[in-house]
């Protein structure tokens, strides 16, 4: 095997939950290959530099192994290799997030019916 759909091996690598998740982020331009916004039917090379945001923050990884099955966790671990770089970032947003939660005010009680359901609505649920 030479290359696969770029869409199947963010799924196999555990990047995404679902493949149809990994073609949307495709098309929303959230992963480049080389640079280059990917489409979800691009070829994916042992070698090739990949840029991945999702909800776990941006990851720069360079794919090792090709694989289009889904399989344990610590199979998908083996198929890439993030960057150095890339693990800072990560690290110094996480800890940004903390440090801004230590200045979030707390609510003085629990949200009534009716506020749950404005905060439900304004989420964009219902």
């Amino acid at each position: 095997m030479a290359s696969v759909r770029i869409d199947k091996w963010l799924w196999a690598a555990r990047f995404f939950k679902t493949r149809a998740l990994a073609q949307k982020a495709c098309d929303l331009g959230r992963i480049h290959s080389g640079g280059i916004p990917a489409k979800p039917a691009r070829e994916v090379r042992v070698g090739d530099m990949l840029t991945v945001c999702n909800q776990g923050g941006e990851f720069q990884i360079e794919v090792l192994l090709l694989s289009q099955m889904r399989g344990p966790a610590a199979v998908a671990q083996t198929l890439y290799r993030e960057t150095e770089a890339s693990k800072a970032a990560r690290a110094r947003a996480a800890e940004e997030r903390k440090a801004m939660q230590e200045f979030a005010p707390l609510p003085e009680h629990r949200p009534s019916k009716r506020d749950r359901r404005r905060i439900i609505q304004f989420r964009g649920g219902r």
